[in-house]
């Protein structure tokens, strides 16, 4: 396997407290403890107007900015070159969950999608025009487009490709609850005009849930994804380092949740996704907290951050939405997330996804979990 080097990036050092000086006699002595006290104060009144909260590191004694204050559009360029060879694997990674909900098709002319109850779909074919408010309340799980989620340094996409039903195009679509507008075409050429403006962050992309794909579509969808990343995509035998992807230019990794996958040397395997099903933060970190105890997976893997509302739920809060739940359990779930550790160890964490992700502190809460990382390897 290729290894390349690449020169040392300047990331975040930002030096804190005094400009050295070399004076002599007591003069000069309390001229620069003077102008040292001055300059920690300034700094100090820096640091508080940055309003995130979030400690500063130290590495090798030099003082840096906290990971969550970095620009979250380029946050993998601007990390410290101590994690420049850490495996994206073991690294805190921001993800989103069905990160294409943004665009789902409110004509009432288009189907829910095949995966709902035959009850909902039956109660959708004779009335529609009550049905449907409910289903694309619930449905929606992200209001920001694909380059804005990746501008707040999202990272990891949930895919879910469909074919729609008695469609006699080609085209796929995205789909939770009902279809989206946009097809996967559109949205993959999106991402990469992305990356092309930000050469040096990288995206794992989570192809799964295929739903009405038969293998015509799937060797089309294929197709479709070397045309669009060609030589972006990296290989399932390459080192997953940031130093060693830069080097060679590699900036998307597919997931692809089917057995196709392992006859292309460019399709990596189906990403295990904790999945909690529960609806209250608190069971759902109980969840999360025993299958840390049997040990993280040993490459990629997503903690789902999503709450999973029931229709008991829905029934009893009839006024409400999917959005409504997330950000009012995120103080309780983005607490817990704050103590969690990323790395190779029993416990650790690798890329965490949620709904509604660029309306909250969430990418930053993630993305800072990887000063930990730092702090062992000082």
């Amino acid at each position: 396997m290729r290894r390349a080097h690449c020169p040392c990036h300047p990331g975040l050092c930002r030096c804190k407290g005094w400009s050295h000086r070399v004076w002599f006699g007591w003069f000069g002595w309390f001229s620069w403890f003077g102008g040292w006290k001055e300059g920690r104060k300034q700094q100090q009144q820096f640091d508080q107007t940055l309003g995130l909260g979030m400690s500063s590191v130290v590495v090798s004694g030099v003082s840096e900015l906290s990971l969550g204050e970095l620009p979250m559009e380029s946050w993998m360029s601007h990390l410290p070159c101590a994690l420049w060879d850490t495996p994206l694997y073991q690294l805190a990674i921001p993800g989103s969950h069905n990160a294409i909900t943004y665009c789902l098709d409110m004509n009432d002319r288009s189907p829910v999608d095949l995966t709902q109850p035959d009850m909902l779909q039956k109660l959708d074919k004779y009335m529609k025009p009550l049905i449907r408010p409910f289903v694309y309340k619930w449905a929606i799980t992200q209001e920001y487009t694909i380059k804005q989620q990746l501008d707040c340094g999202v990272r990891y996409c949930d895919l879910r490709i469909a074919h729609r039903p008695n469609d006699s195009s080609t085209d796929l679509y995205f789909y939770h609850g009902v279809y989206t507008t946009l097809t996967v075409e559109t949205v993959l050429m999106e991402i990469r005009e992305w990356l092309d403006a930000h050469p040096k962050e990288v995206v794992i992309l989570s192809f799964s849930h295929f739903l009405g794909l038969s293998q015509e579509l799937h060797t089309l969808l294929l197709t479709t994804i070397r045309n669009i990343f060609t030589s972006k995509l990296c290989p399932k035998t390459e080192v997953l380092t940031l130093r060693n992807l830069w080097a060679l230019g590699y900036q998307v990794m597919v997931s692809y949740e089917h057995n196709i996958a392992s006859c292309h040397s460019d399709l990596w395997p189906h990403i295990p996704y904790w999945w909690a099903n529960k609806c209250k933060a608190e069971a759902l970190i109980e969840d999360f907290e025993h299958r840390k105890q049997h040990g993280r997976p040993g490459g990629f893997f997503v903690t789902g951050m999503n709450l999973t509302e029931d229709l008991k739920y829905i029934c009893t809060h009839p006024t409400e939405s999917l959005k409504d739940l997330v950000m009012s359990t995120y103080p309780t779930l983005l607490s817990w997330v704050k103590e969690q550790t990323p790395g190779s160890k029993v416990g650790s964490l690798n890329i965490i996804a949620g709904d509604f992700i660029a309306e909250s502190q969430f990418v930053p809460t993630v993305v800072t979990l990887n000063e930990k990382l730092l702090k062992w390897s000082s």
